[in-house]
């Protein structure tokens, strides 16, 4: 006999689905305010222990060449050459340095081996042989140099330095400085003769902590009017045509132009290259008068002003004596010139002008 078959209500109890349960997951509560202070506390000594590491692992960086260098005082320390190192071994003198203004050189295998002995190994030289090292220095060269010498002179001397300059014996004498040496130079041990005017003297800085030995000659000056550009026979002068220039006295002619404006408005007697020196005949005032020219030949005196008409026999400027015939006698009178086309007779020519006067 055979089995019934089975149904879904007939399954065994083992391989019955289990029904399906929702699990309820419980609420998470909110922090409570004691844990959110415990948060921030803990963030603000990471933050602090973060600011107190950052400069240890700098100070912890391996030591390192500093590369070329400018020295300012006589030695170097190790704190010059390398970067990174405690700054109790900053200020060991390690090398001497160059002369003021010069420029030297160390061995880096130098530089490790004297870090080395003060116990600091493994400095980094980056592959770099050697260094250079410039010895700064404070230059005082010929412009300060004169200058000290003119107020020894001034004080020493009672000489008037305003139009004097000083030759300097050799090819500009240079002093060097420390860079820190502040103030002026001043001359001192001066000695100055007036009839050669030769004077040497001490030029030095601080206490004598810089000095040079020095001599020259002082050149007196003067100033001088100097021609700007070329200028041709009869040319007048105009503004810019004329500078002012210091030249040594010695030398120099008895006649010379002083000043730049007197020649202004002169007129060339010859040919002026530009350079030239002015002398008094080199410039002269233009003519108000020309031979040839018709003038007016005025006469007065107290109570009678006379004017005529004439022709000038003689060119001349203000001031000059020129002939003049009066065209109404042709009687030559000698006349003075007083403006442009102008001349002006004495009363030695009166009856003269005043026939004329009558006959006009």
């Amino acid at each position: 006999m055979t089995a019934p078959a089975l149904t879904l209500f007939d399954t065994p109890a083992e391989t019955r689905l289990a029904p399906i349960v929702r699990e309820h997951r419980p609420r998470v509560a909110p922090p409570a305010p004691g844990m959110l202070l415990r948060a921030v506390l803990a963030l603000m000594v990471f933050m602090i222990l973060g600011a107190v590491a950052v400069p240890a692992m700098a100070e912890g960086t391996a030591p390192r060449l500093r590369g070329d260098i400018t020295a300012r005082r006589d030695v170097l320390t190790l704190g010059d050459l390398v970067e990174n190192i405690p700054s109790a071994l900053a200020d060991r003198p390690l090398f001497r340095a160059p002369a003021l203004g010069s420029t030297g050189t160390i061995q880096t295998r130098r530089i490790a081996e004297a870090a080395s002995a003060l116990g600091l190994a493994g400095v980094e030289t980056g592959g770099r042989m050697q260094i250079a090292v410039q010895r700064a220095a404070r230059r005082v060269g010929p412009s300060e140099i004169e200058a000290a010498l003119k107020r020894s002179l001034e004080t020493g001397y009672g000489l008037d330095t305003a139009l004097t300059t000083i030759r300097l014996d050799g090819e500009a004498p240079l002093m060097l400085a420390p860079v820190d040496l502040a103030g002026q130079a001043s001359a001192i041990d001066m000695v100055y003769d007036p009839r050669s005017h030769r004077v040497s003297a001490l030029v030095s800085l601080g206490e004598r902590q810089a000095s040079l030995r020095v001599s020259g000659v002082v050149v007196e000056m003067r100033e001088v009017a100097v021609l700007a550009r070329n200028v041709g026979r009869g040319e007048p002068l105009r503004e810019g045509d004329v500078t002012t220039e210091r030249r040594p006295r010695d030398g120099l002619p008895g006649d010379v132009q002083v000043g730049a404006t007197a020649a202004l408005g002169e007129v060339a007697q010859h040919g002026l290259t530009a350079g030239t020196i002015l002398r008094e005949g080199d410039t002269a005032p233009p003519d108000l008068v020309a031979r040839g020219e018709t003038v007016t030949i005025i006469y007065s005196t107290p109570g009678i002003s006379l004017s005529m008409r004439g022709l000038a026999n003689d060119s001349g400027k203000m001031g000059a004596v020129v002939n003049v015939v009066n065209v109404a006698s042709k009687k030559v009178l000698q006349t003075t010139v007083v403006g442009p086309g102008r001349v002006s007779v004495g009363p030695s020519g009166g009856p003269q002008l005043q026939a004329s006067a009558q006959v006009r």
